[in-house]
């Protein structure tokens, strides 16, 4: 197929230079009433902001540009169908899981996954058989799960409808997929993969393998994230005849807007085509520049990245654009350090208690990593001058708590009524009634549902005097819980 067509965008530009009278939505009629400064900011966007008119095609239904687009998209990332998201990956992830089960089945999923899948897991109804993580002691980073472990829940529990792995996950770290692939597939279900930070996997060798190519059923990517689509789009990939596609367009429909964005779907279609034009040239070059900035850091005494497929290559993987470092004296916890860069103008992805994460993409510049080198040797300095004035509040938690081996099935639920808020430090052994979750990398701590540990609420309690922020919980900030009464 020819990749360098856009057939989305460039209808979008024929429409706009036909200058028509507009008798339809939106309301703003291409930003005609903004004023000078709102003008400036969104006109050019407004102006390419259509409907499903005549001409423009109907994402729910898709017979001409879209279609066509969609269509590159498969060719582009290697499956056999792909759908545009306008809601992100957290769509894509609701309509796989309500794709593939229904009230008490089982899925067999990792402990730390996104928000969005526990929430399918809700909405289904369905239960979750989860696998604990591997954690590197040295860093107490979440390396991914084992083989044995889901080797382990598949013999255990032969009727899951499927298994759901994220790959790789917010912190750029990996499993390589494809023995986990061939393993689930002896027992005839499929492998959804939430790669929603690996959009640009396989585009290039010296990149971790994509899931896709890895064998994986359906993949749900985050094409905002490490491509180049506009905040909010994405796509989902299938392949092969695990997945029934019928039923999973339909989830797709039922949960995306009946008018979807044609700037986010445009966004997608460019992207796409970007990455098959320039995309592997940026990534040769981005990579270069990523290169020469960790030799630069090697130098700086008070810091270090931390490179887990150093350690574990044959097993995990690393994503070069995904930049971990740390305080080596434990002087700076990692919200001091982003604290510190933002103040120097480097506003960074997230931080947790140990580490600052850096995230690079294709369109990443030199100018930008030479910035931040700057801002990091002058906090080298500084350390010198004022180290007993910094935070000391540094923790050496890891990303996950202690979890058994393998766990019952779990059905979560939504709880409403007949909830109580209690002190934390009174919580040990109830229920909780909510889902705790630092922002980011907004995986759950605690479910709703589940029994409030020993382990669970010393974790908690290092984020909150650590200074994260929290989504799912007012009250958590303030040391109490709500739990089920």
């Amino acid at each position: 197929m020819d990749q360098r067509k856009a057939p989305i965008f460039d209808m979008l530009k024929q429409y706009h230079m036909e200058q028509y009278a507009s008798f339809h939505v939106p309301g703003h009629k291409f930003g005609l009433d903004l004023n000078k400064e709102e003008r400036y900011y969104f006109e050019h966007i407004m102006q390419i902001d259509y409907t499903e008119i005549t001409g423009l095609d109907d994402l729910h239904d898709p017979q001409t540009i879209i279609k066509e687009a969609l269509e590159l998209a498969a060719d582009c990332f290697g499956s056999e169908q792909s759908y545009f998201l306008i809601n992100g990956s957290t769509v894509g992830n609701l309509a796989l899981i309500l794709s593939v089960c229904g009230r008490d089945d089982i899925i067999i999923l990792q402990r730390n996954v996104h928000k969005s899948i526990i929430n399918g897991l809700i909405l289904a109804e369905a239960k979750a058989v989860f696998l604990p993580p591997n954690i590197d002691p040295q860093t107490g980073l979440d390396l991914g799960v084992s083989i044995n472990h889901l080797e382990k829940a598949l013999a255990q529990y032969p009727e899951a409808k499927a298994v759901l792995l994220t790959n790789p996950n917010y912190y750029g770290i990996g499993m390589r997929l494809r023995r986990f692939v061939d393993l689930v597939h002896k027992y005839h279900i499929p492998v959804l993969i939430d790669e929603a930070h690996g959009a640009h996997y396989g585009f290039h060798p010296k990149l971790p393998d994509s899931s896709l190519s890895c064998g994986a059923d359906a993949v749900v990517q985050s094409t905002h994230k490490m491509l180049t689509s506009m905040t909010m789009s994405g796509m989902l990939h299938v392949q092969g005849n695990r997945i029934d596609r019928e039923r999973l367009g339909r989830f797709l429909t039922m949960l995306q807007s009946s008018s979807p964005s044609y700037p986010l779907m445009a966004s997608l279609d460019i992207s796409r085509r970007w990455m098959n034009t320039k995309g592997r040239e940026n990534i040769i070059n981005v990579k270069s520049t990523i290169l020469t900035f960790k030799k630069e850091m090697e130098m700086l005494q008070w810091f270090e990245i931390v490179d887990i497929g150093k350690d574990y290559g044959e097993d995990y993987t690393q994503d070069p654009f995904k930049i971990l470092i740390h305080d080596l004296t434990e002087t700076l916890s990692g919200y001091d350090l982003q604290k510190s860069l933002e103040k120097r103008g480097c506003m960074i992805e997230m931080a947790d208690p140990k580490f600052i994460l850096i995230v690079c993409s294709v369109s990443t510049k030199k100018d930008d990593i030479n910035r931040l080198l700057k801002a990091l040797k002058d906090l080298s300095v500084q350390f010198n001058l004022k180290k007993k004035e910094l935070s000391k509040n540094i923790t050496n938690i890891s990303n996950e708590m202690a979890f058994p081996d393998l766990s019952l099935p779990v059905k979560l639920e939504n709880h409403f009524e007949n909830t109580k808020v209690v002190k934390l430090d009174e919580a040990l052994n109830l229920r909780s009634a909510e889902m705790i979750i630092p922002y980011p990398p907004g995986i759950p701590l605690l479910y709703q549902g589940e029994i409030i540990t020993q382990e669970a609420i010393y974790k908690i309690e290092q984020y909150i005097n650590s200074g994260a922020h929290f989504q799912g919980s007012k009250e958590i900030i303030n040391h109490q819980i709500s739990i089920l009464n």
